[in-house]
């Protein structure tokens, strides 16, 4: 997702994701504060950790990891806490293939709460406190709607290099989704991967990520067929503490006859205060089978 500071604009985001439920988290991520610091970089921060916390004259710009895609490869400071939500998220998806007829249409809310472990460090736990979703199959009129809790997801962020300065940042980001019980909205499977996202800054004020993830997703036999989600995200301050950004999205499955799905996204954020930030945008499917569009509004605290 994209971040924006009171002064500068950073970014970097969460994927597009095969299938509703996930979708509607559209855990996008922003631009990552890896060029500035409130304090100097050389700074010895590696002695804070979860329970001798980072002073808040030495904590860096907060990074989200939301609302683009393109996750952050910057962690929340040693001892501090971070959360970053959808205040409504939806899916709009309209599928003639095959001379059918089905709208999909969804909304819901997702949440992720990170909790600063070490400097370099940070743990995350991303759920859906509530998600609907409604199938209508216009050919034949029927209806199905599923509704209540989605996914749980706990993630790790170690950031390698660039958490408080410099040029470049990249973390390693592995994850699981946990077995819930199986509903309309879970498939009550355990699933996990590993996100590599990188944050470049450019010149004249620009900012760059690019991140590649890899799932593994469980299939009808029982097995797991690996899926690859990759971005590009742009960022830019757009005037006072308003900034924008816009993301290609590309999902690629390897099971057989499968199409790969492409987004093109567009958002802003607005930083309210230093600890605070508001964002909104949409995500458009550039393939039939991407969802149409995906409109979101987002607001992330830091504590």
């Amino acid at each position: 997702m994209l971040l924006v500071s009171l002064n500068d604009i950073h970014l970097c985001g969460r994927p597009l994701r095969k299938g509703v439920p996930v979708a509607l988290m559209l855990g996008l991520s922003p631009l990552p504060a890896f060029g500035q610091t409130r304090t100097d970089p050389t700074s010895h921060k590696s002695r804070y950790h979860l329970f001798n916390p980072t002073p808040p004259d030495q904590m860096r710009e907060m990074s989200t990891d939301r609302p683009d895609q393109t996750e952050s490869p910057n962690t929340v400071d040693a001892g501090h806490f971070q959360v970053e939500m959808d205040l409504v998220a939806a899916q709009f998806d309209r599928n003639r293939s095959g001379g059918g007829d089905v709208q999909t249409t969804g909304w819901g809310t997702s949440l992720n709460v990170k909790m600063g472990l070490l400097n370099n460090l940070d743990i995350q736990f991303v759920f859906e406190p509530y998600a609907k979703v409604e199938v209508e199959d216009r050919t034949v009129r029927i209806n199905d709607t599923a509704s209540g809790l989605g996914d749980f997801q706990t993630r790790l962020k170690l950031n390698a290099w660039g958490n408080d300065g410099g040029q470049t940042s990249f973390a390693i980001m592995p994850f699981v989704k946990w077995p819930l019980p199986q509903s309309s909205l879970r498939n009550g499977k355990s699933e996990g991967g590993v996100i590599l996202p990188l944050a470049i800054e450019l010149p004249r004020g620009w900012s760059m990520c690019v991140m590649t993830e890899v799932d593994f997703v469980r299939d009808g036999d029982g097995s797991y067929d690996p899926e690859y989600f990759n971005t590009i995200t742009f960022a830019h301050d757009i005037v006072g503490n308003l900034g924008g950004y816009i993301e290609f999205a590309a999902l690629i499955t390897s099971k057989r006859g499968a199409d790969w799905q492409g987004q093109v996204d567009v958002g802003f954020t607005y930083g309210l205060d230093e600890d605070t930030q508001l964002d909104f945008g949409c995500n458009f499917g550039l393939t039939k089978s991407a969802p149409d569009f995906n409109p979101f509004i987002g607001l992330s605290w830091r504590l």
